[in-house]
This record gives structure tokens, sequence and C-alpha cells, in this order.
């Protein structure tokens, strides 16, 4: 499920959907930490400035979650993504504090999650498939 650190704050499934599958043995698996996109862009959450690279992978890290799904298109992004994974150090306390007071302003309207909202959330294959504007 999608997992990223403006999630925290609209319609979380890190709040809401997570806790329910741990009940159920379910071991949930993160995607989109970077809020989709690809390397030429960027992820939408860090083309957008609300976080950084290394701030978003950390953060979804930091769920409970089993593992984290990363779209890798790159030999950059690969060894970008190996880097803060060899890093990795849990988000806690103050630091994490402080990384949800910085994102907070960007995430609580569910700009950056329109997929949790609206019918903006495939591509245009399967817009076409559902019926919905291409």
């Amino acid at each position: 499920m999608p997992i990223n650190i403006c999630d925290h704050f609209y319609r979380s499934f890190a709040q809401q959907v997570i806790p329910e599958a741990l009940k159920h043995g379910i071991a949930p698996i993160g995607m989109k930490s970077l809020g989709g996109g690809d390397s030429k862009k960027g992820g939408k959450m860090v083309t957008a400035k609300v976080c950084t690279v290394a701030e978003a992978i950390r953060y979804s890290l930091s769920q409970p979650i089993v593992t984290l799904v990363s779209g890798i298109d790159s030999m950059k992004v690969l060894q970008q993504n190996i880097a803060i994974a060899r890093a990795y150090k849990p988000l806690e306390g103050e630091e994490l504090q402080a990384l949800l007071a910085k994102v907070k302003p960007e995430a609580g309207d569910g700009r950056h999650e329109m997929f949790k909202s609206t019918t903006v959330f495939d591509g245009p294959y399967h817009r076409k498939q559902h019926g919905l504007d291409i």
C-alpha cells in the first residue's frame, strides 16, 4: 500500500489500515514512498519540495511494513537507494516530530495523494479501461 510522509496526515493507510492488517497476521508491503514519479521528474513529493528522497524513504521504512518497494529506473537511483538503506536508522522521537512538522502544511489536504480522493490515479490504459477521462 502507499506509505509515505504525506500519508500521516490524510486518510492514513499507516494509521488506519496497517494496524488492522497486522491484527490479522497480514504483512504489509509499502510502496510509493516518494509519491510516484520517475528519476527524470523525481518523486512527486520530492519535486514539490515536501521532503528529500532520504527523508521520504527513511519515513516509509520506519513504518510497520515488512518491505518497501521502491521504483528503480536507473543505476543512479539504485545507488542512491542502496546508500540510504545502508545508512538507515529509524525516524523517531524529535527527528520524526521535526519532519512531520515540516511536512504538515503540504500534507493535510491530500494534494499529494490525489488517488485517495479523486479519479486521478491510473495511467492512460487503466483510466480508459475504467471509463475515466484520459
